[in-house]
């Protein structure tokens, strides 16, 4: 067996069980899709193939894996380091260098590799995931996206027999995702490397792989994608539209889809979406006018943009990475970095307040929400927010469980679930009753229910006045969440305009019911349109 094979193993934190008699094998050369809601204990099982768990982690883990032969108990990850490349959903926390071509090179240095190969192999790294551009530059200078390429780039360089990938393309946009998938679908083709990989957005690799594990309650079911697919709780879109309109499979791509869908396209003929939100009228909250966000070695990262916005306004802010999105962001809510223009909510520019003040203008909930959390317990948290906002004892606990159910308040906030920890971040900065809400890749790590339920509950937040701008590469979400779209490019506005508008005329931001069904953004839509009354059923 020269692919990765697990025998009856089984793991449990200390008195949690995570993985129960789990047997599976993926042949050499397979490209494996991991798949299941948030907290199945994915990012766990990827991390026993290579040795992490238990050794980092702790725990107690029993049964037999092994990899291209060898077996994996007994080893550690630095063992296995030439047989398993692994990437985790932290590339930056995974560095051991400053800049990429010292990155790249740094584990085939650690393996004795003769510097001639050595240069060659890191130039077809470099050419591969298309890093040829930032090869030179210091890591903390890149994108996150372009970080994320950096990171599977220096788990290629050691030549592994299996490559285990932890959500990869979370970080990326569309394009940029489905070059690494490529290059990853190419590495299995041609090379024969075993790819097993976890990706919560399964709409951008259901496509690229050769067979599929459901983890679920401990529990594994393997098989084909579309059979793995058509049972797991977690699903993409597609499948989602091929089990409402009772498709054969259903199909798990779009080319499938398409070949079934002659039937609704004529059901659906002269009905109209729902629309989602009208753009509300009124004297604009946010007036963004010439903002210039520049770096140190002459990087412009946003080039005279302009933004307006309105109380209830839902805005998707999209675009590639290194667009310009995140520095806009924190330049409109006061504390990021400002060149030029002006920022205005309500009449006032949030970078001459102090930061208390400030936060009662903007609030933003960055890229890693638990950047904001600093407390060693929820409760803690709460009553934090609760002093720095000037708000009553229990404002922020109170919005916490409007959020989301079932957080214990004794509960560390690292040991929260992503969606827990997200809504806590949401909670603690919503405490001081911000008019304008910035969130920065908020969907990281949620699966389709978690994304839907945020997609709701910041619905209700623009409901109740607030303006919400969220910057994605999630566009599904975006589909589900905006009622308006902005998309930069460069550091530039390209277009803006209602959210159907945008999303329908772009193939690179289309969600994928509007690549079946022209005109139809989600699976909710349509269902509302069939009579099915499934349009606005979003559970929390």
């Amino acid at each position: 067996m020269n692919g990765i094979a697990f025998d009856r193993v089984s793991f449990a934190y200390t008195g949690r069980p995570v993985l129960d008699d789990v047997s599976f094998d993926l042949p050499e050369g397979e490209f494996c899709l991991l798949v299941g809601p948030t907290g199945a204990g994915k990012s766990t099982l990827l991390k026993t193939v290579n040795g992490l768990v238990p050794h980092f982690t702790g725990g107690t883990i029993s049964g037999r894996i092994t990899v291209a032969g060898r077996e994996v108990h007994g080893s550690t990850p630095a063992d296995l380091a030439d047989l398993v490349g692994y990437v985790g959903q932290e590339p930056l926390a995974g560095f051991v260098t400053d800049e990429v071509e010292r990155e790249l090179a740094y584990t085939a240095e650690q393996l004795g590799v003769d510097p001639a190969a050595m240069r060659k192999r890191v130039t077809e790294i470099v050419d591969l995931l298309g890093l040829a551009d930032v090869r030179d530059r210091d890591l903390a200078a890149l994108s996150s996206g372009q970080r994320q390429r950096v990171a599977i780039g220096a788990a290629l360089v050691a030549g592994p027999a299996a490559l285990v990938l932890d959500e990869p393309t979370s970080a990326l946009d569309p394009t940029a995702a489905d070059e690494v998938l490529s290059a990853l679908h190419r590495l299995v083709h041609d090379l024969g490397v075993t790819v097993f990989l976890a990706e919560h957005r399964l709409e951008r690799v259901a496509q690229y792989a050769d067979s599929a594990l459901l983890l679920n309650s401990g529990k594994v079911t393997a098989g084909p994608v579309g059979e793995v697919l058509a049972v797991s709780p977690v699903a993409p879109p597609v499948v989602d539209l091929g089990r409402l309109a009772g498709w054969p499979g259903p199909p798990v791509t779009i080319r499938e889809a398409r070949r079934h869908a002659a039937g609704l396209r004529e059901t659906l003929a002269g009905l109209v979406p729902a629309s989602v939100v009208e753009t509300p009228t009124g004297p604009p909250l946010l007036e963004a006018r010439g903002v210039t966000v520049d770096y140190p070695g002459g990087v412009r990262a946003v080039n005279g943009t302009d933004l307006v916005a309105g109380r209830g306004e839902r805005i998707a802010l999209m675009g590639r990475n290194g667009s310009g999105k995140s520095s806009l962001l924190w330049a409109l809510q006061g504390t990021g970095r400002r060149s030029g223009g002006t920022v205005a909510i309500a009449g006032t520019d949030p970078a001459t307040r102090k930061p208390a003040e400030r936060r009662t203008l903007a609030g933003l909930v960055p890229a890693e929400p638990a950047d904001l959390l600093y407390a060693e317990t929820v409760a803690a948290e709460c009553e934090g927010a609760d002093r720095d906002g000037r708000a009553p004892n229990g404002t922020c606990a109170k919005i916490l469980a409007d959020l989301v159910e079932g957080v214990a308040a004794q509960a560390h906030p690292r040991d929260l679930s992503e969606g827990q920890r997200l809504a806590l971040a949401l909670a603690v900065t919503l405490t001081a009753a911000p008019p304008l809400l910035l969130l920065d890749e908020p969907t990281r790590g949620l699966d389709y229910p978690g994304k839907a339920a945020l997609a709701n509950r910041l619905g209700r937040l623009a409901e109740a006045g607030h303006c919400v701008v969220v910057s994605t590469h999630d566009v599904e979400f975006g589909a589900d969440f905006a009622s308006r779209v902005v998309i930069l490019s460069d550091g530039e506005v390209v277009a803006d305009g209602p959210a159907r508008q945008i999303l329908s005329a772009s193939p690179m931001f289309s969600p994928q019911v509007e690549k079946v069904l022209p005109g139809w953004l989600t699976v909710a839509e349509v269902a509302a349109a069939l009579g099915n009354g499934t349009g606005d059923d979003k559970d929390d």
